[in-house]
């Protein structure tokens, strides 16, 4: 039951743990703090955001999502419905909730979008291909 629920929750929950303000109040937009900086041989300086860092890590769970949509069993159709609705609730939470109208919520949420097509693609394709059915 627990492979069944996406990836992609994690990063909305913490997104929204950050606009109730869980990891402490920060002045401004928390999505532009770094996090760290490294200077390069170049001698510039490369700084990662929080809200970059959040990207990242939601596409690390894309990644893991769209393997997990290779599988070609029952509860794959429980996955789907699942990121189904969790692309609904970004939807729902950019449209409505202030703290949701920015960049780093857009990308997350296009992210949860690219997992609910990708996935039923995927499967759809697989699918296909185990049935053996062939267009000509």
């Amino acid at each position: 039951m627990f492979f069944n629920i996406p990836l992609t929750l994690a990063p909305l929950l913490v997104y929204n743990l950050q606009i109730v303000g869980v990891f402490g109040a920060t002045a401004g937009d928390p999505w532009v703090q770094p996090v760290f900086t490294v200077s390069m041989v170049s001698d510039a300086r490369f700084t990662l955001l929080f809200g970059d860092l959040l990207i990242v890590a939601a596409l690390v769970c894309l990644f893991v999502e769209i393997v997990k949509a290779t599988r070609t069993s029952a509860p794959t159709i429980v996955d789907h419905s699942m990121s189904l609705g969790v692309f609904v609730v970004h939807l729902v939470e950019f449209l409505t909730v202030a703290g949701a109208a920015t960049s780093v919520f857009f990308i997350l949420m296009v992210i949860a979008l690219i997992d609910v097509v990708g996935g039923f693609t995927i499967t759809i394709r697989g699918a296909r291909r185990d049935f053996g059915f062939d267009r000509q």
